[in-house]
């Protein structure tokens, strides 16, 4: 077996840290040069960059998972990682060729299920959501640490030395999963022959999303997800260039804000999720993340002040609870031949929001003149002049971001849709007496029921 030791969840973890820590470095070079390259409707384009890397990844997802479980998991990841981080060093050599090459870099772009499954291989089922929460804090604490050291080597040494550095690091992660990754699928579990198991079932993106009006909790919950990750995707893709043009925040401080709001979220998800869980219930949980997701959101898109995105971020913060409630709810609720199913669709509409909330965030900012003027005025105008306003006595002076707003009306419908979802007995476990009752029904359906948890559903295929 190639690489360094047995495959282990470290080896992961190094994985993902690695290559969004490349990215977190470039934070601030590239609003610079997303203005610089689209100084009209700058909002707009880079919504639809975005909204275009996240489609494309929603497609790709469930055939690259199919293809890995045939061809093992090192080969994708190398893949994934290599084209991902492609577009950085074009950041100084072209960056209209930067733009386009993120936006195709969608296909590849999905280096997380490919890391889940590998994760999967090498845990016991018991063992899997601790190793999941683990390579979901690595990359928080990616994203802590990177912003920050990017916008001082910035300000120190210039744009370039940053791309140069980003580069690297992409590079020692292409040459850690060659040579230290091993491999954490068997041949011995793989397919005999290469052709026949992939199934246009296991690679359709919208498979997952079918089945979710079979249930009416599961159409509940996914209901839920949707109308409040929409707008946490679309925030994510814009809301660093907001905050240095629109609020006036130097490089310096929009690093120190992600760090200190990655800070906080990794407290909120780890002792205050665990406190209200055990206090108020999951339900209430939930809904008490919905309801800072409503605050965090009106208070952005009404504040003016720097003041005001710092308070704003710290409920923002508090609001990172709602997703962990959520799959904590269906992982608790649903039996385990249905569990798999269910993540699977919360999964994929999440995936969908990835490419659906930057474009419509971006095409928001458009309908409402949220314009960008030259970055040299922003650095010297004061902060309370607003000099990116298109008009200062248009309602953009009201509303200085009405993405954030349009954001708060879609959770607050999902907070809404959240009240009917029951607490116990979830109709995800009558799917199981479904299944026992009417047995002819229900056997078709088995296969996906596993299809997120790794080769078993593609050995199945295989046999039949």
């Amino acid at each position: 077996r190639q690489g360094i030791g047995e495959p282990s969840v470290y080896h992961a973890v190094v994985v993902i840290f690695l290559e969004f820590f490349a990215w977190g470095l470039l934070t601030t070079p590239m609003l610079t040069v997303l203005h610089q390259t689209f100084p009209q409707h700058t909002f707009l384009m880079n919504g639809l960059i975005h909204g275009v890397k996240g489609l494309l990844s929603f497609l790709s997802a469930p055939l690259i998972g199919a293809l890995s479980d045939v061809w093992g998991r090192k080969s994708f990841l190398l893949l994934t990682v290599f084209f991902t981080c492609a577009p950085i060093p074009l950041m100084k050599i072209s960056p209209w060729w930067y733009f386009a090459v993120i936006s195709m870099s969608g296909v590849f772009a999905v280096t997380f299920s490919v890391i889940f499954a590998y994760v999967a291989d090498i845990t016991q089922e018991h063992e899997r959501s601790t190793a999941y929460g683990l390579v979901s804090a690595t990359f928080a604490a990616s994203l802590v640490t990177s912003p920050a050291i990017g916008a001082y080597l910035s300000q120190a040494y210039g744009d370039t030395l940053v791309v140069v550095l980003a580069s690297g690091v992409a590079l020692l992660d292409i040459g850690f999963i060659l040579l230290a990754v091993p491999e954490s699928l068997p041949e011995e579990m793989r397919p005999v022959s290469w052709g026949a198991p992939i199934s246009w079932e296991q690679a359709d993106p919208f498979a997952s999303l079918r089945k979710v009006g079979q249930d009416s909790t599961v159409l509940l919950i996914c209901i839920t997800v949707f109308l409040s990750y929409l707008p946490e995707a679309g925030q994510y893709s814009s809301f660093f260039l907001y905050l240095r043009q629109v609020i006036g925040f130097s490089s310096e401080t929009v690093a120190a804000f992600i760090g200190v709001v990655g800070i906080l979220s990794i407290l909120a998800q780890t002792v205050v999720l665990g406190i209200l869980m055990r206090s108020i219930g999951n339900k209430n949980t939930i809904l008490l993340g919905l309801g800072f997701q409503i605050l965090q959101l009106a208070w952005y898109g009404f504040g003016s002040q720097p003041w005001m995105m710092w308070a704003a971020g710290a409920v923002a913060a508090m609001s990172s609870i709602t997703f962990p409630a959520i799959s904590a709810m269906v992982s608790r609720n649903a039996d385990p031949d249905q569990q798999g199913v269910v993540q699977g669709m919360i999964t994929g509409i999440r995936g969908l929001c990835n490419g659906l909330g930057p474009a419509l965030y971006g095409f928001v900012f458009y309908l409402f003149h949220v314009e960008l003027n030259e970055m040299a005025e922003v650095e010297t105008l004061g902060k309370a002049s607003k000099p990116n306003m298109a008009n200062p006595t248009d309602e953009s002076s009201i509303i200085p971001g009405p993405p954030f707003l349009f954001g708060a009306c879609s959770v607050l419908l999902s907070l809404l849709v959240a009240l009917f979802i029951p607490e116990h007995n979830l109709v995800l476990r009558s799917g199981g007496h479904k299944k026992h009752s009417a047995g002819a029904q229900a056997h078709p359906h088995s296969p996906p029921a596993g299809g997120s948890d790794g080769k078993e559903p593609l050995l199945e295929d295989s046999s039949v």
